[in-house]
């Protein structure tokens, strides 16, 4: 199976299944002497672990995480740093329970990768989906809190702005209520509205969709390439790659389509600082492919659960009709622990960006 590394200059190798002794990953590309620690790493890796509340799946992962190569540290350095060489990291897998999908290992679960894996491959891991399962993104998350360190002054942050067809109230947007609550939800009045309305789906053994928005700040002008190397392209790329998702969108995204050329152009004036200061960013801080110094916003939408406890019609390995339920421990709403992921491709997709873009043009920009 091929395709398991992304990036150019800032290159993420994940390795490693659902139901294996262990995944993670290797960061190649990473410059010298940033201070990097197994703390700064974990601290990402907690907002993503499962089993933190009733609204996310039950299995018991620590989702602790070794740092096996690639950093030094002694009385010379002033702390553990990167040494510009691979980074290993790995996370053990401590919760399995197998048994929970032997009952399914002949049948093809609707919504999920098991036809198409088993069609191509000839093989397929029943027990939990193997690289198709959305396990693989903690290793994602653990790359993720690297590329944060690379660019100076970047901070990335998602939000789970709806969920079905509940949406938050963007005048009550505050990043530090996304802090507060199991959804990572700006908006209070909207959090407490999912917990009712997710407890219900939960219950009746359902799942439901969701849309993420991330955000990135503090990215510089430039970044990107006005062709084949767009920043915006790579990050839906990017995004697009996360298990679940089925749709993305820059800016003002699908919405466009609705403005006209005055309500979209995102209007200039001449800023104190000899830059240009934007009226509005409904080109989500990207033009022509080149990040314009505004935040960079992206938003992409996650399909519902796919494992649920309603009987649904599906096919056998020998194409002989069949019911199927699935078993086990999953999330009612994928998308809750998809927003700590949505950051770090973001902020992997900038470092890279960020490394690309000063090999090309040195320091001076």
């Amino acid at each position: 199976m091929s395709h398991n590394t992304f990036g150019h200059l800032f290159r993420v190798t994940t390795f490693g299944e659902s139901h294996g002794p262990a995944l993670g990953c290797v960061v190649d590309g990473c410059p010298p002497l940033i201070p990097l620690t197994v703390e700064e790493i974990q601290a990402e890796l907690d907002r993503r672990r499962p089993g933190q509340s009733r609204f996310t799946t039950q299995r018991r992962e620590p989702d602790s995480v070794r740092i096996l190569s690639g950093v030094f540290e002694d009385d010379r350095t002033g702390g553990q740093v990167t040494t510009g060489t691979p980074i290993a990291l790995m996370i053990e897998n401590v919760d399995q329970r197998s048994k929970d999908y032997s009952e399914i290992r002949d049948k093809y679960r609707p919504g999920h990768a098991d036809f198409t894996y088993d069609a191509k491959y000839g093989v397929r891991d029943y027990r939990g989906g193997g690289r198709s399962s959305a396990r693989e993104t903690a290793a994602r998350v653990a790359a993720g809190a690297i590329a944060r360190k690379i660019v100076p002054g970047l901070v990335v942050r998602g939000a789970l702005v709806q969920m079905g067809p509940h949406k938050i109230d963007r005048d009550a947007w505050d990043w530090e209520e996304a802090r507060r609550n199991p959804f990572f939800c700006p908006d209070a009045k909207a959090a407490e509205l999912f917990a009712d309305y997710l407890d219900g789906i939960r219950k009746s053994g359902s799942s439901i969709g969701a849309v993420i928005e991330i955000v990135a700040e503090g990215v510089p002008v430039g970044l990107g390439a006005p062709v084949y190397g767009k920043l915006d392209g790579d990050l839906a790329a990017a995004l697009m790659s996360i298990n679940a998702v089925k749709g993305v969108e820059i800016g003002a995204g699908f919405a466009s389509a609705e403005l006209t050329g005055e309500e979209n152009a995102d209007e200039m004036r001449p800023g104190s600082d000899g830059r240009p200061v934007f009226s509005s960013n409904n080109a989500g801080g990207v033009l022509g492919g080149l990040s314009t110094g505004q935040p960079v916003v992206a938003r992409f939408a996650v399909k519902p659960t796919s494992s649920i406890l309603t009987p649904r019609a599906t096919v056998t390995r020998d194409n002989e009709a069949a019911d199927i339920l699935t078993k086990g421990r999953h999330d009612p709403c994928v998308g809750i622990r998809a927003v700590p992921v949505g950051e770090a491709m973001m902020a992997c997709v900038i470092a890279d960006h960020y490394l690309r873009h000063r090999g090309q043009m040195g320091e001076r920009r």
